[in-house]
Formats: C-alpha cells, sequence, structure tokens
C-alpha cells in the first residue's frame, strides 16, 4: 500500500500523527515541513502537546472543547457538532514554545496542524470570526471553502489551513495543479495533507497524485477520517454520487503564499470557467 495513505489507528484518542520524520518515505524522501494529528475525544476526553519548534494551528472540527496554552486560557471552544453544517469552524493559534491542553466537553473531533515556526506569532483565536463560506469553481468543479488561516490572514509564520466541502458528484482540487517548485511569484513549495470525511460516514472518495513526468503515480480511494499526504505533484479528488466529501488541508513550506499551477493538458477548463 502507498504510504501517502495514512488510515486511523482507531475510533478514539490519537488516531492520527504525522511527522516530519514518519511522513519521509520513498514517495516523499524530502518531508520537511507539515505535520498532523488527529484526536477523537469523548465528554471529558484530553489531549495535550507542545509545540518546540513547532507553530500549531488546532481545529475543532467537530463539537465542544476547553482549550488552553501557555499563558492563555480561551475556555469552552466550538459550535459545529457535525463538519457537514457546514458552518465556520473555532480555531487557535499556537505559538512555538508552548504547551496546550484541550478537554473535551462533548465529542469532540479535534485537528492539530502544525509546521516548523519562522518567526513569532502570538496565541489567538482564529475562527469563527473571519472564516466566511466562499463558493469556488462551476458546474461539477463547484465545491465551498472556509479559508481559516490562508494568506490574507498575517496569523502564521508558515502554516496555511482551509476545509473544502465537496458535494456529492463534483471535484474539486480540480483542474489537477502542484505547488511543488520554490519558484516565487509563479509557483511556492508547499507539503499538503489532507484529512478527509464522507457523508454518509460509509462512502468512499478518490484522490490521485502524479507528477507530470510520471515519477509519482499514485491513486487512492479514501474513507472516512483517512488522511492522505501531497509531497509533489497534481492531487484532484472525486466524490462519488451519493457522498459528500470534506477535508480540511494543511499546507506549508518554505515561503507563507499560496501559488500553483493547472496541469498544461487541463489548464483549459480553468481558461473556460474563468
Amino acid at each position: 500500500m502507498t504510504q501517502l495513505l495514512r488510515k486511523p489507528s482507531g475510533t478514539s484518542g490519537k488516531v492520527h500523527d504525522v511527522t516530519i520524520e514518519n511522513a519521509r518515505t520513498s514517495e516523499s524522501p524530502d518531508w520537511n515541513h507539515v505535520g498532523f494529528q488527529l484526536w477523537r475525544l469523548g465528554p471529558d476526553g484530553h489531549a495535550e502537546g507542545r509545540t518546540g519548534a513547532l507553530e500549531a494551528i488546532l481545529v475543532l472540527v467537530e463539537g465542544k472543547a476547553h482549550v488552553s496554552c501557555t499563558g492563555h486560557d480561551f475556555g469552552e471552544l466550538g459550535d459545529r457538532m457535525s463538519v457537514f453544517d457546514r458552518i465556520p469552524p473555532h480555531a487557535v493559534y499556537i505559538p512555538r514554545g508552548s504547551d496546550w491542553t484541550v478537554t473535551a466537553t462533548t465529542d469532540c473531533t479535534l485537528a492539530v496542524c502544525t509546521a516548523p515556526a519562522s518567526a513569532d506569532y502570538p496565541a489567538a483565536q482564529l475562527g469563527p470570526e473571519g472564516i466566511g463560506l466562499v463558493t469556488r469553481g462551476k458546474g461539477a468543479n463547484t465545491r465551498h471553502i472556509h479559508n481559516i488561516a490562508m494568506e490574507d490572514r498575517d496569523v502564521a509564520s508558515a502554516l496555511l489551513v482551509t476545509e473544502v466541502y465537496t458535494p456529492s458528484g463534483n471535484w474539486s482540487s480540480y483542474p489537477p495543479h502542484r505547488h511543488d517548485e520554490d519558484d516565487f511569484p509563479n509557483m511556492t513549495y508547499l507539503e499538503e495533507t489532507y484529512y478527509h470525511r464522507l457523508n454518509p460516514a460509509q462512502g468512499y472518495a478518490h484522490q490521485r497524485v502524479f507528477t507530470e513526468d510520471g515519477t509519482l503515480d499514485v491513486t487512492m480511494s479514501v474513507s472516512d477520517h483517512d488522511v492522505t499526504l501531497v509531497p509533489k505533484g497534481h492531487h484532484p479528488c472525486g466524490a462519488p454520487y451519493g457522498y459528500d466529501l470534506y477535508y480540511l488541508n494543511v499546507m506549508a513550506g518554505p515561503l507563507r503564499k499560496w501559488r500553483f499551477r493547472n496541469h498544461p493538458d487541463h489548464d483549459w477548463i480553468a481558461r473556460r470557467d474563468a
């Protein structure tokens, strides 16, 4: 099985723990930037961590929890009980050199997005205020987006975090595009993880990760709570009819800007729909 597809280790506690070290495989030997944890907690369940040299963005994907970090108590956060409610999430930025704790007050799904910090930013609540639902694309390429911490929000030194809803039968991260060269302003080098959810939960979706020269070409069927890694190349997603797809994207690289290039064979789709 490809190491770009990570299955959850269970249904409770820390079910994903993608680190820079364990993300490096023969398919992604140069992985240096993105880390991702997922915690599934019941009421009174507890998650904690220490950022060290990393910065972190905690996203309450579902449920409510009490969130604190070194020097800050954010109180109880969260009001989205199902990710498919499509309301903006509560999220918190945790600086490097901090301890953080999360104690669930309901069933709770917590995402911990990390990257090496290049500057000091203050601890801050990032959402739901300031996060709106944006619709992008046309026809069967329509999707809906919550930009939690993209470059228009100066809230982090490295992390870019967003979530995407792809309706049943539609495509997203499409036309196929890549951001795997450090060539600003034409393109930026950004590693990326996808945390996938399906509605209804027994569904599946597809993601292909491929380079133009064919040295990497992996097609994955993803299930509810799976994580995929995109070290380079194009990475479109398709949601089969009958199942809505959600994913939480985490990106980071040498420069906190998102510049990409569409696949030359498929760029006509973007030009037509512009």
